[in-house]
């Protein structure tokens, strides 16, 4: 049954794209729907080739999907689908270090999301908000209410018990799951430190792709990645390529409605829109791809969707 989950999600892929769909001119239910479906499907399709074909190799992988994003960015910008200013020296070079963290993000998730089921992967990661929540009150010493406290300690705390009760627990995948959960987090604290310059949400992830695109290929070598891949059993098998083309195809297309809908939506508009794609994902994938479960864990994982639901309300609310 994992083997037929790719070709429903490639063939579909090619009906949702145009560029009337991914550039309209102003924000359409439509739209959300459709970044609805590539949120769902990416995950999809990310789990089939780490976890079913089992290709952890992720300076490749990883690097085909910058590779694949770089490139259609670049072809959208100069067909003029999309804008893309051209920044300075000293502004590229400022973001570097962003750079370097978005190579961790997607380095450290593709190793811990080929060991740990989804709805556990995005519980942890969804504790990256204890870390910008952090920084809010203690360096920027904003005024924090209650209920977004309770919201980012309900986070952490089904992040923290998922290893003590997690019946296939894997010390590497909650290793990396760590990883991936502290470069989100200050990511998106250099992110909102930004947000006052010159580089657009567009600007920033092209810069994004080039980086992680030049340092994945120089680390495949020294990783080991580039050579044991040679050994990968379904390399030449065709739902593999079709998986890893549709992959890179739907993480550009899930970028680009993700910048348009946070510039036409509100914040809490955008989280009430992310949360629920995460918990369909969630919900959905131990019947395709099977997660052995106790009390104690339904139970973390339902701490963690209340967190964010809270924290959904919170933007809402403006606190």
């Amino acid at each position: 049954r994992d083997l037929q989950l790719v070709s429903p999600s490639v063939s579909s892929t090619w009906l949702l794209i145009s560029p009337t769909s991914i550039f309209p001119c102003r924000l359409k239910e439509e739209e959300l729907l459709i970044y609805f479906q590539f949120l769902l499907r990416i995950e999809r399709l990310q789990l089939y080739v780490l976890s079913v074909l089992k290709f952890t190799y992720p300076t490749l992988f990883q690097g085909w999907q910058t590779l694949v994003g770089g490139f259609l960015l670049h072809i959208s910008w100069k067909l003029g689908w999309v804008e893309i200013n051209y920044s300075s020296r000293s502004e590229i070079l400022t973001w570097l270090p962003a750079s370097a963290l978005f190579v961790g993000i997607i380095y450290a998730g593709s190793r811990a999301l080929s060991r740990l089921p989804i709805p556990v992967f995005l519980t942890v990661h969804n504790a990256a908000e204890v870390i910008t929540c952090g920084f809010q009150k203690f360096v920027e010493k904003e005024q924090i209410s209650l209920l977004k406290i309770c919201s980012v300690l309900f986070l952490l705390i089904a992040a923290g018990c998922l290893p003590l009760f997690d019946r296939q627990f894997d010390p590497d995948g909650y290793f990396w799951a760590l990883i991936h959960v502290v470069c989100v987090g200050v990511y998106k604290v250099i992110h909102k430190l930004w947000k006052t310059s010159s580089l657009s949400d567009l600007d920033q992830q092209y810069i994004n792709y080039v980086f992680s695109m030049v340092l994945l290929a120089s680390a495949s070598h020294p990783a080991g990645d580039l050579f044991s891949a040679l050994d990968f059993p379904f390399l030449y098998f065709y739902r593999f390529h079709s998986s890893c083309c549709a992959s890179g195809l739907l993480g550009f297309l899930l970028m680009l409605h993700t910048v348009k809908l946070k510039s036409n939506t509100s914040s809490w508009q955008y989280a009430a829109w992310s949360l629920l794609a995460k918990v369909t994902t969630a919900g959905l994938s131990p019947f395709f791809f099977g997660m052995t479960v106790n009390i104690p864990t339904v139970c973390c994982l339902l701490l963690g969707g209340l967190g964010e639901a809270l924290l959904v309300y919170t933007e809402r609310m403006g606190t």
